[in-house]
């Protein structure tokens, strides 16, 4: 029997035809107060997925290229139209554009390559997926981003994945959905259960755990994952719910991180070092580790722990 892989599952919540607004998951991860500072601008991050709709107005500035890995289409490489909405969702969450109209993503300025490995009923073969992160190492994007998981722990799949990651790229995956409110139980799901990968969990919008959200010792980070508004199918906008609508909020996230980091310290920073930066910018939200790693991503957490310190400092020179 062929092994697939799958979408993680998720809810369309509403779906909307038109917008104009700043998404409360953008917000709520502090994206828009680091805009000053960083877009994303040359950052790459490929998306593996359902495709995209590339003439998305708040999409097709951001597209660089992609591939199709699927027999949609008859297989053509240079057709990766989404017929499914899951990977153009993703996409506007990661770097929908700042044009003043329709939503805008973490990074506006960030460039995507959109890897084609589900077809439009969301399911794909492995070797679809192991092709497509291949294809993101020879581009040499600086993140890729997978919503997309399923019970097997495929060896190839984990081979491609020690492989990216070898060469300095970022793996982003969703944790899955199958949680069922209670820490104690796992749920594992791959690849977001590979060490080698950041893997996102979920909290809604008040910060409280998502009652889906896969919980295992492998979580790193939560994002937020309940009615996420962002681009859809033929020009529109759609909430939806899951750890796949999470998930791209940490690989913007990284986007915004990585181009940040690299004008501070004047050189590239290293995978290993690159996650460091991620986790020194997360808050706890007091719920099991098992359930949301290390925390929420929260970009101005550093910020607001300099203005702590620096207060403190004072306090105690005026004590003296």
């Amino acid at each position: 029997m062929e092994q697939l892989v799958s979408l993680i599952p998720y809810k369309v919540v509403e779906q909307l035809e038109g917008v104009s607004e700043i998404p409360n998951g953008i917000d709520l991860i502090q994206a828009p107060s680091i805009w000053e500072k960083t877009k994303g601008k040359g950052i790459t991050i490929a998306i593996l997925d359902t495709g995209c709709d590339v003439e998305h107005p708040d999409l097709k500035e951001r597209i660089i290229g992609g591939r199709n890995f699927t027999k949609d289409d008859g297989g053509k490489p240079d057709v990766f139209k989404d017929y499914n909405g899951h990977g153009t969702h993703v996409a506007g969450t990661i770097a929908a554009s700042l044009n003043q109209k329709g939503v805008v993503g973490v990074a506006p300025e960030a460039n995507l390559l959109i890897l084609k490995v589900l077809g439009r009923n969301g399911s794909g073969r492995y070797e679809w997926i192991i092709q497509g992160i291949s294809y993101a190492i020879e581009q040499k994007v600086d993140i890729i981003s997978m919503s997309l998981g399923g019970p097997q722990d495929v060896k190839e799949l984990h081979q491609a994945i020690k492989a990216a990651v070898q060469n300095g790229i970022l793996v982003v995956c969703a944790a899955g959905n199958e949680g069922d409110g209670e820490h104690r139980t796992d749920e594992y799901a791959y690849p977001g259960s590979y060490n080698e990968v950041i893997s996102v969990g979920a909290v809604n919008l008040e910060r409280r755990s998502s009652p889906f959200t896969n919980s295992n010792n492998q979580i790193d980070v939560v994002a937020p994952g309940e009615q996420i508004l962002s681009t859809y199918l033929n020009g529109t906008y759609a909430k939806l719910s899951g750890t796949s609508m999470a998930t791209p909020h940490v690989a913007g996230a990284l986007a915004l991180i990585k181009d940040l980091t690299q004008k501070e310290f004047e050189r590239d920073l290293t995978e290993p070092e690159l996650y460091a930066q991620l986790i020194k910018r997360t808050v706890p939200l007091g719920h099991s580790s098992k359930l949301e790693g290390n925390g929420l991503v929260y970009l101005t957490l550093l910020d607001h722990i300099s203005d702590v310190f620096h207060r403190e400092v004072r306090i105690q020179l005026l004590r003296v």
